[in-house]
């Protein structure tokens, strides 16, 4: 068995000087977070529960960010480990009931934001609404699944789909989810991974043979160089602060490739060291401020400095890749001027940053949302795994890739199969292996990929969807063009939404029915469950006892019960009777995450593929070596006056906004975020009100005047989302482009 082990890294005694922000008690007076408040409100909020508030602190796995804490500690460092992500989203465990009358009026409820509508109670017992009826009623279990069940027989498997969200959802849970809606005949499957880190898992694959993060959190920690793109980590993984802060302590650079130089990356106060709780922590050696979308462009330009000045591993480069030669041409016929333009940098820039990552013996490279969410994330991602094989910067101590994960269930979902694009085990679906997987489990499995997330929307827009399930999620917050998804909801005769509380995509109205289904928590899910950290590292959380809200089921039950209305003579093909004969299957099926079967106590864990992934150099591809795959910058013409946006994330966790202003860097929600140089061009002045205007829509927004690129502005997600058009999206992961050309005009 895979016991659990306290993190043995320790911040080094002595003090670094040089790192301080300066004598500034927890950074008194400037814009940040204060961690000890967010303490405080948390006990307030958890009030009425705090003791099983204090069992979910003690002995849960997070539910957050994928960077995995087992109780108060992880697998890395020593001491306590909590984050404000843990304790924002720790309400929603352990909240009572929502009183069902609150929800036979929809339009009463629909004037309400997302918080408004968690803060209603859990979702406590099954209901339905029919078109014409002003609301929703409760029925019982067996006659919610039955009308769904129904549906689902009529739809056929092609016009049936199920999208899972990322909210705390177990390895469990996605397995027999993916498998019953395969036993049902059907490939639309997806997960939420599809929106964020797919053009990582399809790019990494092809390169170099596995789709995950490379390295262990201790590389990180004990590299020379890390080097972040598009990652505002600070807010959306708080945990990695603490990393990064022990790396500073041991001697790590640290660069920043960004529009936004970023205040959480400049300065931060890690509340658990007494040496940057009181002084600060400088986390960023360089900044190198790009154009949105521009990344390629510079790191191509990076490369050609390299490739000039011998700064290319050849000897690593010749023993263990392919495909050099084809990028070196590639970089020969871009001009240096070109890759400025399309960039946003100069030359000078290029150059600094290809010497700090020539000095470095070790390098993790380290990115987020900001490279995987364009028409051309894939790209991106390519031209960071150039940069890393340039170097031999995987596979090796100190030196690897890291996609940072959001999401606690996001890794798994794919890794269970839960995917339009792979089947258990993140294998591509063909006929070969969809065959094989029929073989083991007694039943047809579709050769076909499925539709995406993005396509079942434009699926239901068609009228081509009879039946939408959501475990989770809001398609209305999540996707671009929010009019455009509430039209395609509106279209679909059945939705179905299993979730643990209520969100606004519940309160569109039915195309002919409407099924709320209530679902437990990770915490109350029966016989425990695990998730997959950004490290692959499999973690037990055991079902912890003391609360129970209504009729809300483990998920997993749910699927199998689903299995058995829809096909009561097959069931017994998609059945599981615990949670262990379902880690006993995933153990047998997907064999990457052997051990899993032998997972019991909190905190238990197994990492596949160990400590780091090509460990000396041995890439599981056709021909065991790593691929270069050359990529042409993209540059989008801007009429003049024009700028490019982007959508950043603030206070939140996903789409569930926890705060009206983001602590860091002091913006409110419906903030512009632009350069000064922009902003006096166009007379503008912090705070004024103005109209944010795209080929789609509109937003009023004002003004937050920031260190960002000139030509770029910034706004919050979701509130952006209505200035994105939908169907764009880079084709071959699927993932839709956050990113837009809008015109900006005073109020």
């Amino acid at each position: 068995m895979a016991r659990r082990k306290r993190g043995a890294v320790r911040s080094p005694r002595r003090m670094r000087r040089d790192l301080w922000v300066g004598f500034k008690p927890y950074g008194a007076g400037e814009t940040k977070p204060n961690h000890y408040a967010e303490i405080v409100r948390t006990v307030w909020e958890n009030r009425r529960n705090l003791r099983y508030a204090w069992r979910i602190l003690r002995k849960g796995v997070c539910d957050g960010c994928a960077l995995g804490v087992a109780g108060f500690h992880d697998w890395t460092i020593s001491g306590v480990h909590l984050c404000t992500t843990r304790l924002n989203l720790l309400q929603v465990n352990t909240m009572g009931a929502a009183d069902p009358a609150r929800l036979a009026d929809v339009e009463s409820l629909r004037g309400r934001d997302g918080r408004a509508l968690r803060d209603l109670g859990r979702l406590a017992h099954p209901m339905v609404r029919r078109r014409g009826d002003a609301g929703f009623r409760r029925v019982t279990w067996d006659e919610a699944l039955d009308l769904v069940a129904g549906r689902i027989r009529d739809a056929g498997p092609d016009r049936f789909g199920l999208y899972l969200t990322a909210r705390g959802l177990t390895n469990e849970t996605y397995y027999v989810a993916q498998k019953v809606v395969r036993f049902l005949g059907s490939p639309n499957i997806d997960n939420a991974a599809r929106v964020c880190h797919a053009p990582s898992t399809n790019t990494l694959k092809s390169a170099i043979g596995v789709g995950a993060t490379t390295i262990s959190y201790t590389d990180l920690i004990d590299t020379d160089l890390v080097v972040l793109f598009g990652s505002t980590v600070a807010n959306a993984q708080p945990v990695v602060m603490k990393y990064l802060y022990l790396a500073r302590k041991r001697g790590a650079r640290v660069a920043v490739v960004n529009p936004l130089r970023e205040p959480g990356l400049e300065r931060y106060w890690v509340p658990s060291n007494v040496e940057s709780a009181l002084f600060g922590t400088r986390m960023a050696d360089e900044f190198f401020s790009v154009h949105t979308g521009g990344d390629i462009a510079f790191l191509n330009g990076v490369l050609k400095v390299l490739v000039a000045d011998g700064g290319v591993d050849r000897e690593f480069v010749d023993a263990h890749t392919a495909g050099f030669d084809e990028l070196a041409a590639e970089l020969e016929r871009e001009r240096f001027e070109d890759l400025e333009r399309a960039s946003g940098a100069f030359r000078d820039d290029m150059e600094r940053f290809a010497r700090m990552y020539a000095a470095a013996p070790t390098a993790v490279l380290v990115w987020s949302m900001g490279i995987t969410q364009h028409e051309h994330g894939s790209d991106n991602v390519r031209a960071i795994v150039n940069l890393a094989l340039a170097r031999g910067n995987v596979g090796r101590e100190g030196a690897g890739l890291m996609p940072v994960r959001g999401h606690s269930g996001v890794q798994g979902g794919a890794e269970m199969g839960a995917y339009a694009t792979a089947l258990p085990g993140g294998v591509v679906v063909d006929s070969a292996n969809a065959g094989a997987l029929a073989q083991t489990w007694g039943f047809d499995v579709p050769s076909r990929p499925g539709l995406t997330a993005a396509e079942m929307m434009e699926a239901a827009g068609r009228g081509d969807l009879d039946v939408l399930y959501s475990s989770g999620g809001n398609f209305l917050d999540v996707l671009p063009d929010p009019d455009r998804t509430r039209a395609a909801l509106e279209r679909v005769p059945l939705r179905v939404h299993q979730d643990i509380v209520v969100s606004s995509q519940m309160l569109v109205d039915p195309g002919e029915t409407v099924v709320l289904l209530p679902a437990a928590t990770r915490y109350e899910q029966r016989d425990g469950g695990t998730e997959t950290t950004t490290e692959r590292r499999i973690a037990f959380s055991p079902e912890i006892a003391g609360h129970h809200v209504g009729e809300a089921r483990s998920e997993w039950e749910i699927f199998v019960d689903l299995a058995r209305h829809v096909d009561p003579e097959r069931a017994h093909l998609a059945a599981f009777a615990t949670g262990q004969e379902v880690r006993d299957e995933i153990a047998r099926v997907v064999p990457l995450y052997s051990g899993i079967e032998n997972l019991r106590d909190t905190g238990d864990a197994v990492q596949w593929g160990g400590t780091r992934l090509c460990d000396g150099w041995k890439f599981p591809t056709a021909d065991g070596k790593a691929h270069f795959i050359a990529v042409a910058p993209t540059e989008r013409e801007l009429p003049e006056g024009a700028f490019l946006l982007s959508t950043r994330r603030g206070k939140q966790f996903n789409t569930m906004v926890h705060a009206e202003r983001d602590p860091l860097t002091g913006a409110a929600r419906d903030a512009l975020f632009m350069a000064p140089e922009d902003a006096g061009t166009n007379n503008l002045l912090e705070g004024d009100r103005v109209v944010v205007r795209s080929d789609l829509g509109e937003l009023h927004a004002q003004i937050h005047i920031s260190d960002l690129r000139p030509g770029n502005v910034q706004v919050f997600f979701p509130e952006g989302n209505v200035l994105l058009r939908t169907g764009r999206r880079d084709e071959q992961s699927g993932v839709p482009d956050y990113n837009t050309i809008v015109t900006v005009e005073r109020v």
